[in-house]
């Protein structure tokens, strides 16, 4: 955990937005009262799994025949 005060978060915020991206927490304190805490957001996306809806489409042989409906548009 590290703590600075609200001139120091003023003037050096994008390095303790480093250091919270690096799993740091930071404290924000006026008067070394802590105000606010400052924790990252961003989660370890989970492993994709390839061939997760293997199974659920089928396509018929014949499916890229044309349609009479289109008939004189061809």
């Amino acid at each position: 955990m590290y703590q600075v005060n609200i001139h120091q978060a003023k003037t050096n915020l994008s390095k303790l937005i480093k250091k919270v991206v690096n799993g740091e927490e930071v404290i924000i304190a006026k008067g070394n009262v802590p105000l606010v805490k400052m924790i990252g957001l961003l989660k370890d996306k989970p492993k994709r799994k390839l061939g997760g809806a293997k199974g659920f489409v089928t396509i018929t042989k014949d499916f890229d025949t044309p349609l009479g409906d289109f008939k004189e548009y061809i």
